[in-house]
């Protein structure tokens, strides 16, 4: 099988675990156990916090031992938490306390998996940058797809089952990730014997480097919004808002996350067939902006199909903003520096959403899911408006003879 092929075998089996785990852990806590907004938001909060921690460690230890060793082990533990969490149900052991073990596991194991498998793709691609990219988001997002339609089981075939189910996926993808063709050493070899001082160092060229490029910059700090706004509501507001206006279970939970992945993958498929896009700052802030109106109208309280359809279109617009995101940083990342360029990406998203989930938990406690969703939404609105403001981001443009970027002064 060619690189590329089992590369997206490695990433398709985690988005496929990951979209079973965003409809079972959202079930189980919110609906199976019952628990507070706080409270799921704090366990939310469990499964990203990790990502404070070790996203750039993670990053760091893949530029210099190798980004398919680290996924294959990384995608090893993360095998380990859904077998923990069946343990624990089978022995009538489980409480919201197993819940937060599960969501510490699954987050350690996805802060070193995650910039190791983006860093492998600029080894395993054979052409344009964005679209290799692209063609990974339609892997990820239309595997994630089954994943929510596997969860969508839950309330008929127990939760046993489809934990089984997500830890077969994530073995698969240990699989594919050794039996990747690409080395398990980078080139180059350490420079300093003590690790972490290798991490230490590593971690700041990488910031050194974000730092020193305007479009990187740009890209983490709405990574950051997107983080604090967006995923927060997604993760706690939204199935809350199921639970409290549609009386929803594992069903409603997975189609409304179906339709957002939808969104995404049709938006992909579309760059796919039209090609790039040459203004991808403008793409960004425009796809951001339209995106925080989409996610603020899923409060609307016309129904279910109002509520999928205003999920759908946010994912249309996170499509185009995801990829536009990714392709920036993938290529205005220096070589010997992408997993950690991936790596402050990651880390930028990931960990905002700690603070996302417990922002959204409290917005609910406060004025219910309704309102807390228009507030994240008006105020990831205000951060893109600054952002196109004070920035170049919206005259980034890419040269016709090449991938540089330039800013237009």
């Amino acid at each position: 099988m060619k690189p590329l092929h089992t590369y997206f075998v490695g990433t398709g089996s985690w988005f496929f675990a990951y979209g079973i785990q965003t409809v079972t852990f959202a079930w189980l806590v919110t609906i199976v156990l019952h628990e507070s907004p706080g409270r799921v938001g704090f366990a939310q909060m469990c499964f990203l916090a990790p990502a404070i921690v070790l996203m750039l460690v993670g990053g760091s230890l893949a530029d210099q031992y190798g980004g398919r060793r680290i996924a294959f082990y990384a995608q090893l533990a993360a095998a380990s938490a859904p077998i923990f969490l069946t343990v624990m149900i089978v022995t009538d052991h489980f409480s919201y306390a197993t819940m937060i073990v599960f969501a510490i596991i699954m987050g350690c194991a996805q802060s070193l998996v995650t910039p190791a498998r983006d860093g492998l793709l600029a080894l395993v691609a054979d052409g344009r940058i964005q679209r290799k990219v692209v063609q990974a988001s339609m892997v990820q997002f239309g595997v994630q797809m089954l994943g929510f339609i596997t969860a969508s089981f839950a309330d008929q075939t127990g939760a046993v089952f489809i934990l089984l189910v997500q830890a077969g996926a994530l073995l698969l993808g240990a699989v594919a990730f050794y039996n990747l063709d690409v080395p398990f050493h980078p080139p180059a070899t350490p420079k300093n014997n003590n690790i972490f001082e290798q991490i230490r160092t590593s971690i700041v060229e990488g910031f050194h480097s974000v730092k020193a490029s305007p479009p990187m910059r740009m890209v983490v700090l709405q990574n950051c919004a997107m983080g604090t706004f967006f995923m927060g509501s997604y993760l706690v507001t939204l199935p809350i808002l199921v639970r409290e206006l549609y009386d929803g279970s594992s069903q409603e939970l997975s189609l409304m996350n179906a339709g957002n992945a939808l969104g995404l993958v049709i938006t992909i498929f579309l760059l796919l067939k039209f090609g790039d896009i040459i203004r991808q700052g403008r793409a960004l802030l425009l796809a951001q902006g339209i995106g925080a109106f989409a996610l603020a109208s899923a409060g609307s309280g016309l129904g279910l199909y109002a509520l999928i359809l205003s999920v759908f279109c946010w994912g249309l617009c996170g499509g185009i903003a995801m990829t536009m995101s990714r392709t920036i940083m993938q290529e205005q990342a220096p070589e010997d520096q992408r997993a950690r360029m991936m790596a402050f990406y990651a880390f930028s998203f990931m960990g905002s959403g700690p603070i996302g989930a417990i922002f959204s938990g409290f917005l609910v406690e406060w004025y219910g899911p309704v309102v807390a969703l228009t507030i994240a939404s008006m105020l990831m609105f205000l951060v893109v408006v600054i952002v196109g403001l004070t920035s170049q981001l919206w005259n980034m443009g890419k040269q016709e003879a090449g991938v540089a970027y330039k800013y237009n002064q």
